[in-house]
């Protein structure tokens, strides 16, 4: 007999990554599990978030870290990658918070912002002094982003915006809101900052997935925005979906960490777990179960070093960001079932994490892009055919 796995890394996937990709993974790791994982299951139960011990992680470099200068960190894509890992392993409210802070809102200002933007938000933000949402989803636009019906009009000392998004990770306790509107017709990108008459960001609630995570409702009625607070470059629906796949490659690797939480728990769970006499890893079924998700897992690892190494060239293509974010998270979707049933009825309490999981990445197939719009997306780089637009 041998002995079990004891490193959720088959391939020895680790022996590609730089020594400086390691230790912000390592680091990122110890501080999870050390501040967040304690804590997490009571707020999940309370559907609430741990803002303060969360803000913690500016201190590691986690918001905005592959930005150059304005304070931020200037890792590699794949440094990155591993730091989302890390967080989702904990929790997907976690890494989505994350996510949204640098991708979609501090990506957007360092892509398309004014350098006085850049200089007034970037720094606070990585500092964790001031906290971004994203507002492009609309209660009847989210498939088709481009369809929305939140409009600016140009008053000529300012524009005024009127509409409404949903589903908003941060919205509430967010201190400015990156929101699309369209102008004369054209998808523009503001900067709204809390406080603005007419601007309301309420909390939704009765969530069943990722409680542990503030989602909200952005109300626009008659607000008036500086003219300072366009973004000058975000042009076009173009603009917002280049926001859209920063956070996707961050989700990708992401779901690594929930199916290797998953896949752990379920193993340890097998090997410890006593029925006819024997743990239940030493039958067949569960056996195959266990070899089905680490050769997911691996599968997942693998493509995500590679999408980093093509981004950190200035290669990647949106369509292969969206295999990635379509073929990780459905393949964690998949594992965190077949956890919960290793666990049998132990899986739908919250003493493990799987049930937890399972319920996050409910949420995570869905958002930023759903597994089958991806589907499309990838099948019109296949046919050279559009198959989601009319």
């Amino acid at each position: 007999m041998g002995a079990p796995l004891q490193k959720t890394d088959f391939f020895d996937v680790d022996s590609l990554f730089a020594e400086e990709e390691i230790l912000a993974r390592d680091e990122i790791r110890r501080w999870s599990r050390e501040r967040f994982q304690p804590i997490v299951e009571e707020n999940y139960r309370e559907g609430t978030f741990p803002l303060k011990v969360a803000l913690e992680l500016a201190d590691l470099g986690a918001f905005g870290s592959t930005i150059k200068g304005y304070g931020c960190a200037g890792l590699s894509s794949t440094a990155y990658g591993l730091m989302m890992q890390e967080l989702e392993y904990v929790d997907s409210g976690l890494r989505s918070f994350v996510s949204v802070q640098g991708a979609l809102c501090m990506y957007p200002i360092y892509a398309f912002g004014s350098e006085e933007q850049k200089q007034k938000w970037l720094p606070k933000m990585a500092a964790g002094k001031a906290i971004g949402c994203f507002g492009l989803t609309e209660p009847d636009f989210g498939s088709n982003p481009g369809g929305m019906i939140t409009r600016a009009e140009d008053k000529g000392t300012h524009y005024l915006l009127n509409g409404a998004k949903m589903w908003i990770t941060n919205g509430t306790m967010a201190d400015l809101a990156i929101v699309w509107a369209k102008l004369n017709g054209e998808i523009r990108g503001f900067i709204v900052e809390k406080g603005t008459p007419g601007f309301s960001a309420p909390e939704q609630k009765r969530k069943w997935s990722l409680r542990c995570s503030v989602t909200s409702e952005l109300v626009l009625q008659d607000v008036k925005i500086p003219k300072d607070n366009i973004l000058p470059e975000a042009k076009g629906l173009k603009a917002a979906l280049a926001c859209l796949t920063q956070a996707r490659y961050g989700i990708a690797w992401g779901a690594i960490g929930a199916a290797q939480c998953c896949f752990e728990t379920a193993k340890n769970y097998a090997l410890s777990r006593i029925q006819f006499g024997r743990p239940i890893a030493g039958f067949q079924l569960v056996q195959t179960k266990l070899a089905n998700m680490l050769t997911d897992i691996t599968s997942m690892q693998l493509f995500c070093w590679r999408l980093g190494k093509l981004k950190d060239e200035g290669k990647v293509d949106f369509a292969q960001v969206s295999m990635a974010k379509r073929n990780n998270v459905g393949r964690a979707l998949d594992m965190s079932r077949v956890a919960r049933d290793i666990l049998g009825a132990n899986g739908i309490t919250d003493e493990y994490p799987v049930g937890r999981h399972m319920m996050n990445l409910e949420t995570v197939n869905t958002y930023e892009g759903t597994y089958d719009i991806h589907g499309l997306i990838i099948g019109e780089k296949i046919t050279g055919l559009q198959a989601y637009a009319g």
